[in-house]
């Protein structure tokens, strides 16, 4: 069995390989701006989970509670 998925893995990669290779060229204009647009809506998406998850970051990074302080000598 997982000779079987490395070699559906490997014809996997050959096939993208060589699509790859064979693409035709594309005359095409990218505007500057397009990779601030990508770059915006990953900060908008790593933003947006920071703040679904801000209890759990919060308590990541924050002090442990009070009754379980650890001193030694008391």
């Amino acid at each position: 069995m997982r000779l079987k998925s490395a070699y559906f893995a490997l014809s996997a990669m050959l096939f993208v390989g060589v699509l790859l290779t064979l693409e035709p060229r594309a005359y095409a204009y990218v505007d500057p701006g397009s990779s601030l647009l990508v770059f915006q809506s990953i900060s908008a998406v790593v933003t947006g989970a920071l703040f679904y998850f801000r209890r759990r970051v919060k308590a990541l990074f924050g002090r442990s509670s009070v009754g379980s302080n650890n001193t030694p000598g008391k």
